[in-house]
């Protein structure tokens, strides 16, 4: 049976960076309160480059990583909620930028459990032996949707993309991997859409934000992030004291610390690079990931665990053999 291996990870964010104190001028916050609750200081955010062109980037850094060019890729996948535009999808411009084949190429939407969606996708085409070389990233501009007058969500948010090269392997690399959804009835986290037409004619709006519940995201999340692992040990036969590193989802330092704490995990193996990225939606995990590579705080034939939750809402994680 055909199994699927990381070939190469690679990321990108921009070189604008946007601090505490820079937040602190235009709404009421201060480098304290968001250090407390959050603990980010700084957020990367792009003056003129796209959602398609920070992919780009990423993507460019992964396949250097790998013997694999573009024109090796069968398919391409892009997790994000900031295209550059409604349609095309990111992953279309993205093949254009990078000279692949004509190769299926399609975005998925599962806001910051995007990445990990992309990757059972990606995992099942693998196997399933109609494609050898896949190419999957997780990139957004939350700038785009945030609403800098709200001090609730502007000071988590920031941009980024990060890019994994996946092949096929005779050997079970993916341990375990899983992904969920519940109907998110009560929107905790949404942004609005286009408005329904009345008459034929659109009614006046104003553009919209992201908006979120935080304390009930919070809740989801604590919860979200030791369930997963917990199912993905289970399934592995792999026990968390065994895992290399734990890279979750970046949102917030109080959730990784919670659920490190629940799971009675050492925080030395739950990697965190949340203080200087900010919360980066569907990048956050293959970004984390990549970073975990370069330092060498992951190495080949180790094996780590990531989760991530969002939007949906939706969670999920891995069990993998880097």
């Amino acid at each position: 049976m055909t199994h699927t291996k990381i070939l190469g990870t690679g990321s990108y964010m921009p070189n604008h960076i946007i601090t505490n104190q820079d937040l602190a001028k235009i709404v009421d916050t201060s480098d304290a309160w968001i250090t407390s609750r959050t603990g980010i200081k700084n957020r990367p955010m792009t003056i003129d480059e796209n959602t398609s062109d920070l992919a780009y980037q990423a993507a460019l850094k992964a396949l250097e990583s790998t013997d694999i060019s573009a024109e090796d890729l069968d398919l391409i996948i892009v997790a994000t909620i900031t295209g550059d535009y409604v349609l095309p999808g990111v992953a279309q411009l993205l093949q254009r930028k990078l000279g692949a084949r004509m190769i299926p190429a399609f975005d998925i939407n599962a806001a910051c459990s995007g990445f990990i969606y992309a990757l059972d996708i990606a995992d099942k085409m693998i196997q399933s032996e109609a494609y050898r070389h896949i190419l999957i990233v997780g990139a957004d501009i939350l700038s785009k949707i945030t609403d800098f007058s709200d001090r609730n969500t502007c000071v988590l948010f920031a941009d980024g993309a990060g890019a994994m090269v996946l092949g096929p392997s005779k050997e079970k690399h993916i341990k375990a991997i899983q992904t969920f959804s519940k109907g998110d009835q009560e929107l905790l986290l949404y942004m609005d859409s286009y408005p329904l037409k009345k008459n034929f004619e659109t009614p006046p709006q104003a553009r919209p934000f992201v908006k979120m519940q935080g304390s009930d995201v919070f809740k989801f999340a604590v919860w979200a992030m030791p369930y997963t692992l917990n199912k993905l040990s289970e399934t592995s036969q792999i026990a968390l004291d065994d895992l290399e590193l734990i890279v979750a989802h970046q949102a917030n330092e109080r959730i990784i610390r919670y659920a490190a704490k629940s799971l009675k995990i050492p925080m030395d193996k739950m990697f965190m690079n949340i203080g200087k990225t900010g919360n980066t939606s569907a990048a956050s995990v293959p970004i984390a990931i990549d970073e975990a590579v370069q330092s060498n705080r992951l190495k080949r034939n180790q094996v780590f665990g990531t989760v991530a939750f969002g939007g949906g809402l939706t969670w999920g994680g891995a069990i993998i053999k880097y």
